[in-house]
């Protein structure tokens, strides 16, 4: 019932893209945001628990659930009043995912002893593989690698920790650890002709298995229409279980493996709406509010949930921008404000970077980008804004026009660290307003930062303080308000790079 509820939702929002209600201007003064009242903390709230709720399941791009939760998004936005304004008149940009993925069928055997694939053995990218009962060559480590010649060979050795680890208390620590050190032994093993590449996970890797594994399963994404459309290389990776280590080191150990890969093209979708402008010289051009409407979707169970809801990251910024659409159709701005939710910005800011490409309005009419992720945890009166300061900053007009909100409105203590070239986790190049910076537009990045539930199943809506998600949202339309009104457009500062 639910599935039919939500197909029959996608036709009706696409029906009625274009009878959307009038929405009156605003005779307030320029200068103050003139429908705060319509940030309510119970729509937010109504909002989220719906969006970021299970019978969303997690909304990953490239399945049904990314378009089913697009689908509730564009229809929030008709009723809040918000035009259409994707392709064909409706609120919907599709664009096209090559999804690449281990079959299901695909089949590994070690010294005839089947393994389970996303078990036992988690082959780490999509790359088809015939291994018919060949035998092993067990390394103890890369200095057995000295001089040898491995082509034709399968390869099996133990993990061994990357050269240089992550930073202490990075997120995603182990999955990080895992990624590096894979790359680190594969790039070696590879290089001497490897035909196959076996490797037993050390217990710092078999802990950190939920969130890798599920990645490994869902395999790989890029845009169709991408110039490079390569996946690596073509020898299998296999990561398997501490447990098989012993069979590997045998004498005559052999190993077995049928690995076929799918790949086929999957949509995804931008959700696209307008509140157009009343001054006839400034109407045409744009203040985009972004945020994304997908997740990790459904995947290990941790602690008996599988469901990685993704409320925070970021159904916060999605609900937040339907409150921000509510408050705009009240009371016009001078120019309009568009409203971008980014499909598949988990999978690699392809929504973003889609949209920045293949804009539905006049790519130089859009004259500022107010980007959020995460906005609804941590202590209640911090908050952080990336974008602010060099090396990462591409408009001081912009940037102090959202600190100057901050300091008249909202009142939180900004951090501005995670913008500093050296801080490890190199935040602000991870989410969707880095295309739009790229191509020189203004651009800034509203966030409350991580927290320990970040990409997993505990990230609910229970989790979420819906007081500060409301006072974030009041600031981003703020920020937004004084763009509007502003008679000069934000400049671009002479010289801005997007250094590390």
């Amino acid at each position: 019932m639910k599935n039919l509820f939500f197909s029959s939702l996608f036709v009706a929002v696409v029906a009625s893209a274009c009878t959307q209600p009038p929405a009156a201007s605003s005779s307030e003064s320029p200068n103050k945001p003139p429908a705060l009242s319509s940030i309510r903390e119970d729509e937010l709230r109504e909002d989220i628990f719906t969006l970021a709720g299970d019978d969303m399941r997690g909304k990953r791009a490239g399945t049904v659930d990314e378009l089913r939760a697009a689908a509730w998004v564009a229809e929030q936005a008709r009723q809040a009043g918000l035009k259409p304004a994707g392709d064909d008149g409706t609120y919907f940009q599709f664009f096209p995912l090559r999804r690449k993925q281990v079959a299901e069928e695909s089949k590994l055997q070690v010294n005839g002893q089947p393994l389970t694939l996303w078990e036992d053995a988690w082959v780490t990218s999509p790359v088809a593989g015939n291994i018919n009962n060949a035998p092993v060559v067990w390394l103890k480590s890369l200095a057995d690698t000295t001089g040898q010649d491995f082509t034709g060979k399968v390869v099996a050795m133990s993990l061994q920790p990357p050269a240089t680890l992550p930073a202490k208390g990075m997120s995603l620590w182990g999955y990080r650890y895992i990624l590096s050190a894979l790359r680190q032994q594969a790039t070696t093993l590879r290089s001497q002709g490897a035909s196959a590449i076996v490797l037993v996970s050390d217990s710092m890797a078999e802990a950190n298995l939920a969130f890798a594994g599920h990645g490994f399963e869902e395999g790989t994404y890029q845009l169709e229409d991408a110039a490079n459309n390569q996946y690596g290389s073509s020898t299998p990776l296999i990561l398997v279980k501490q447990k098989f280590a012993s069979n590997l080191q045998q004498a005559q150990a052999k190993i077995t493996a049928a690995i076929n890969v799918n790949s086929y093209v999957y949509p995804s979708i931008n959700v696209v709406a307008v509140a157009p402008g009343t001054d006839p010289e400034l109407r045409d051009e744009y203040v985009l509010f972004s945020g994304h409407h997908d997740h990790d979707g459904v995947g290990v169970p941790i602690d008996g949930d599988s469901i990685w809801n993704g409320a925070d990251d970021n159904a916060s910024v999605s609900v937040a921008l339907l409150a921000i659409g509510r408050a705009w159709t009240q009371s016009l701005g001078k120019r309009s404000a568009l409203f971008v939710w980014h499909g598949a910005e988990e999978r690699g800011l392809f929504g973003s970077r889609w949209y920045a490409e293949h804009p539905t309005v006049e790519k130089e009419s859009i004259v500022a980008v107010l980007n959020g992720d995460m906005i609804g945890r941590n202590a209640p009166d911090s908050a952080a804004l990336l974008g602010a300061i060099p090396p990462h900053r591409n408009s001081t007009n912009l940037v102090n026009m959202a600190m100057q909100a901050n300091e008249q409105l909202t009142k939180f203590t900004v951090d501005t660290s995670w913008d500093e070239a050296s801080h490890p986790e190199g935040w602000y190049f991870r989410s969707d307003h880095l295309p739009y910076a790229r191509a020189g537009i203004p651009a800034i990045f509203f966030t409350t930062l991580l927290h320990p539930d970040y990409h997993t199943p505990r990230d609910e809506p229970k989790g979420i303080d819906i007081s500060k998600l409301a006072r974030m949202t009041q600031w981003m339309y703020a920020t937004g308000w004084a763009v509007s009104e502003t008679a000069e457009r934000p400049d671009v500062d002479p010289g801005a790079k997007l250094e590390r």
